[in-house]
């Protein structure tokens, strides 16, 4: 691999920052350019759970498996980091959907995915603070996932970022690949200002379609608007990541809790200014709804809330690999950005230095919309 390689990359979210660290270690010289901040967009607003629980593809089900591994690679170095647990994951259905959750249940240890099905009372003896009365008639619980507070991972990663040298460029605007006699050649920003390099990653979450869009290549986005909700400090003794009817809930750092769902998606006001509202009493529903799955139902106060689109590609599998179209320009787009953070980079960068495509990302290129 060349030492000397310089690559230009579009996005200082988790898939942007992990790729261009995984570049320097490897050797090559980087530039990673971001609109506004770092960790600005979905990936500041993810509930980032980390797993492959339920039906999906079997290549994306083996690329999800291989992202949590590379999770717990990072916990074993530290399990001690509040930004990065393995404390299960736990799902139900609403009332009078047992058998989903019985099918779901059985396709996952077909799978040879770690699934129990329990009734709500055995719930206590296999993972604490949750109240067993949410719970119609059964649940899954999934022993080897886990969660990350991205925007806390996208930090430590940076710090490794700048003692390899890397270049940051923040909050340049919106970015467009240079391309030159049908290559890519670098970035400009909206400013005006040019980065060259031999190769390009666009990782700009939901964004990624239109700025590949002037290449000539078209990405499907079926990106809905979304909502993550940070409580306020609450004593609680929740270790596992919650998937239920009403609400998605998740330990965060500093005993609070990150609160997640869709059922409110039609609340939220888009306004022209690409700013988004939602009235504050539906995000305080939210927060009383994941109350009732907290033992002792603790009164959850939001301190924060952030909404923007959530990345998902037109057919909801990732988007990984480079523009048959525009060589030397590679996209990252993926609705499971955060359990794929780490892998994706590691073999983006692989396929960006080397030239040789992993055969893990084989179903997963940008030509299949073409």
């Amino acid at each position: 691999m060349s030492s000397t390689k310089h690559v230009a990359v579009i996005g200082g979210g988790i898939l942007g920052v992990s790729t261009a660290v995984h570049l320097l270690r490897q050797g090559a010289s980087v530039t990673l350019l971001t609109e506004q901040g770092l960790a600005s967009e979905a990936t500041g607003r993810s509930l980032s759970w980390l797993n492959s629980a339920g039906e999906r593809s079997t290549p994306y089900h083996q690329l999800r498996v291989a992202g949590v591994d590379r999770y717990r690679t990072l916990f074993a170095a530290d399990p001690n980091r509040e930004w990065l647990q393995f404390g299960g994951g736990l799902m139900w259905n609403a009332a009078g959907q047992g058998e989903v959750t019985e099918a779901r249940h059985a396709y996952e240890k077909s799978i040879g995915y770690d699934s129990k099905l329990l009734a709500p009372e055995e719930i206590a003896s296999v993972t604490p603070g949750i109240d067993s009365a949410a719970i119609p008639e059964n649940a899954i619980f999934n022993p080897g996932e886990g969660w990350v507070s991205l925007p806390d991972l996208v930090n430590f990663l940076m710090e490794e970022f700048h003692a390899l040298g890397g270049r940051l460029v923040l909050n340049a605007g919106k970015a467009s690949v240079m391309v030159d006699d049908g290559r890519a050649t670098g970035v400009e920003t909206a400013g005006g200002e040019t980065y060259p390099a031999d190769a390009v990653l666009v990782a700009c979450g939901a964004g990624t379609p239109a700025v590949v869009k002037p290449l000539g290549v078209e990405i499907p986005n079926g990106s809905p608007v979304s909502m993550l909700v940070v409580t306020k400090p609450v004593e609680h003794q929740v270790t596992a990541v919650m998937n239920t009817p009403r609400a998605a809930v998740r330990p965060n750092p500093g005993n609070t809790f990150a609160l997640d769902h869709d059922w409110y998606e039609e609340q939220i006001t888009e306004h022209a200014d690409g700013s988004f509202t939602i009235p504050d009493d539906v995000v305080q529903e939210l927060a009383d709804e994941s109350s009732k799955l907290i033992a002792g139902n603790p009164e959850l106060k939001p301190a924060s809330w952030k909404i923007g689109y959530k990345p998902i590609p037109g057919d909801g599998e990732p988007v990984f690999g480079e523009l048959g179209q525009v060589p030397g320009c590679f996209v990252a787009f993926t609705h499971s950005g955060a359990t794929l953070g780490l892998i994706a980079g590691e073999l983006l960068s692989d396929e960006i230095l080397s030239g040789e495509k992993h055969p893990m990302l084989a179903t997963f290129r940008p030509g299949r919309f073409s």
